[in-house]
């Protein structure tokens, strides 16, 4: 199983991303995709997920109608939209998966909102 986050960078305050995560290893489109986020001294959090087909997905309160996830079955690949962001939301973003009851994550992009 291997997960490749891309797309953080330096955003100002109010700004947007647009975050990939690149699965192989596993068969993509059976399985939960979850996006995490750690903060620097914060523990990691559930930012969003979404179930293998794509109908059904799942905020936390902080994100909800600012984040939009997504998924590309055919092309393995979990996106997260970001808008709006804040500082406060500075953190290394991860995605991450439960196979076979084990959970893997990668190796997380960065994001910084800052003026």
């Amino acid at each position: 199983v291997q997960l490749v986050e891309s797309g953080g960078g330096l955003v100002q305050p109010g700004g947007s991303l647009r975050l990939s995560c690149a699965a192989s290893g596993f068969t993509f489109s059976r399985y939960i995709m979850s996006w995490y986020r750690q903060a620097p001294g914060k523990e990691r959090e559930l930012v969003a997920a979404i179930t293998s087909a794509g109908g059904i997905t799942n905020y936390a309160d902080s994100v909800k109608g600012r984040f939009t996830i997504s998924r590309d079955n055919a092309k393995n690949t979990v996106y997260l939209q970001m808008n709006s962001l804040q500082p406060e939301e500075t953190a290394l973003y991860y995605c991450r998966i439960r196979f076979h009851g084990v959970d893997y994550w990668g190796k997380g992009t960065l994001v910084t909102v800052s003026s």
